[in-house]
């Protein structure tokens, strides 16, 4: 792949059902979502990823799916879809769908037809077992609201595996049919517009499943076959996956044994957004510093996805306990904020108590870091969250759009809603829109507007290495680099409220001309780098030299 878009992306996440609904039935749709391009063109979005699109008894949010070769007709048609490619593209903006294979719902016709007879054609599509699997009661993704990974199924009189709930039988990768049948439906797609998919559950998709061992091998190599075959059906497109696993495996979701590129472009970096967590809940840098010091070389072409926030809780099991307990205690102290025991269901905003500074802070480092960034809808406008909604829809409410009912999301009474708005109280609608903000020059969605062209004018943030500058600095101060062959930029970001003073003359024998091209506020001009102020909570981008 020689152009590499994906390095230099920034991807916006979102729910079409909770995004713009054009009908007015209350539910988001591709006709709504078009409306809004301009909105996202504007942003500086060069990447859509959409949540799951297809069609769904929607008892885990679209993520049990029925069909893989159509969309929601609560969404529109495959018609209204390829329409938003189409539109999406005129504005330079690719689109990504989630790719939900681990899986299927139990009302899919494959299982459908698994579960009636042993001489169905898709009988072996599906993981079973003649007796209890003593292991059932382990490796939960869900616990407290999913008891088992394994179900006994009356009509087949089989027990079935299902990593996530009993409800989503999950298919057998040891299959070459169901091999088949994933590069199949990724082809469709492709041939249909989309520039990629966002792998739900990577590891679990290539797990070999053995009723018994906990510890079922992995194979690694139906990512090989399947990177092969979506870049043989279009050259460009991109595979960005969630695999939340240890370390020292990361590197293998990347490359094969020889080191080459020849499986994953992106995985998100969920170690990194751990240590991201736990350096803003203690205001201190230390754990991005390791962060950036421990990640693994990746072949060239790898690339990580960083992220603040996304569709889930944020997931805090790659901390220790006591870390754990440290960002608890600071975002999420009340158990009706927690989820599973391992993570936070809130937005960033109510995270940071709506500072200002503080989420300008956390998006401006993020968005510095190595990698690509990923955002979540809304939260560009600083949107909150609906704690009375159950588990993870407390982050998936409806957009945010002006002072209309509704918000603007949607024409449609309340109760018909997909969910309800958020309303009242400093995160409600009427006080947090795009609107408003719209004709605020000071407001959050002018400043990620301009951070966003800002990035994208240092290319060298997404292609180029990322390294932590080692200098003397006030407690809380993180100071990094980002090199290509574009040219060099160095960041200063402060995590506490404590303003400093950073010398970084070591750096000046490197520098053409330094100046500020992204602060809090105006500073002196940083001259020979050697008494830069930082505020608190302050950052400052600084261009060093252009190639």
């Amino acid at each position: 792949m020689s152009d590499r878009w994906y390095q230099k992306a920034v991807i916006y996440c979102l729910d079409v059902d909770t995004f713009a609904d054009h009908d007015g039935d209350g539910c988001g749709d591709f006709r709504g979502l078009i409306s809004r391009l301009d909105y996202l063109a504007r942003l500086g979005v060069t990447c859509i990823w959409l949540n799951p699109i297809h069609p769904t008894p929607n008892r885990d949010d679209g993520y049990d799916v029925t069909d893989f070769y159509n969309v929601d007709p609560r969404f529109g048609t495959l018609g209204d879809f390829a329409e938003l490619l189409h539109q999406a593209s005129n504005r330079g903006i690719k689109v990504i769908i989630d790719l939900v294979v681990n899986h299927t719902s139990d009302q899919h016709p494959w299982f459908q037809s698994a579960r009636s007879s042993p001489d169905s054609p898709y009988r072996d599509w599906y993981v079973w077992s003649e007796t209890a699997p003593p292991d059932r009661h382990q490796g939960m993704v869900f616990p407290g609201e999913q008891a088992t990974t394994w179900s006994k199924d009356r009509t087949a009189g089989l027990w079935f595996y299902h990593r996530f709930y009993k409800f989503q039988p999950d298919l057998n990768i040891n299959n070459q049919e169901v091999r088949e049948e994933i590069k199949k439906i990724c082809s469709f797609w492709l041939q249909l517009g989309v520039a990629g998919f966002r792998m739900d559950a990577v590891p679990f998709i290539i797990e070999q499943t053995e009723a018994g061992n906990p510890d079922s091998p992995k194979d690694m190599g139906f990512l090989s076959e399947l990177r092969q075959h979506v870049q043989w059906r279009r050259g460009d497109a991109v595979l960005l996956a969630e695999a939340n696993v240890e370390p020292a495996q990361l590197v293998d979701f990347f490359s094969d044994a020889g080191g080459s590129s020849s499986r994953i472009h992106m995985l998100f970096d969920f170690m990194l957004n751990g240590r991201l967590m736990l350096a803003l809940a203690r205001e201190n840098p230390e754990g991005i510093v390791d962060a950036l010091q421990d990640t693994p070389t990746l072949p060239v072409g790898a690339q990580w996805a960083t992220f603040l926030r996304n569709h889930d809780e944020v997931d805090l099991s790659r901390l220790t306990a006591d870390q754990r307990a440290e960002v608890f205690e600071k975002f999420g102290p009340d158990e009706n904020m927690q989820l599973y025991g391992r993570g936070i269901r809130r937005r960033l905003a109510p995270m940071l108590g709506g500072d200002r500074r503080h989420l300008e802070l956390a998006y401006a480092l993020q968005f510095s870091l190595r990698g690509t960034p990923v955002l979540r809808y809304g939260d560009e406008i600083g949107m909150g969250d609906d704690l009375t909604q159950d588990g993870r829809n407390a982050i998936r409410t409806p957009m945010q759009w002006s002072l209309l009912p509704n918000g603007g999301f949607s024409t449609a009474q309340k109760d018909q809603l997909v969910r309800p708005v958020i309303s009242g109280g400093d995160y409600g609608y009427e006080k947090v829109n795009v609107t408003l903000q719209r004709h605020d020059p000071a407001s959050l969605l002018s400043w990620f507007e301009r951070m966003i062209r800002t990035l994208r004018e240092a290319p060298e943030v997404g292609s180029g290495s990322c390294k932590h500058v080692d200098v003397p600095v006030p407690t809380g101060v993180l100071v990094h680099r980002c090199d290509d062959v574009s040219g060099t930029m160095v960041f200063v970001h402060n995590l506490c409220n404590n303003p400093g003073v950073v010398d970084l003359s070591s750096l000046a024998a490197e520098a053409e001309f330094p100046n500020d091209v992204l602060a809090d506020q105006e500073y002196a001009e940083p001259g020979a780098l050697d008494k830069l102020e930082i505020a608190g909570y302050g950052y400052r981008w600084i261009r060093l030299r252009r190639s």
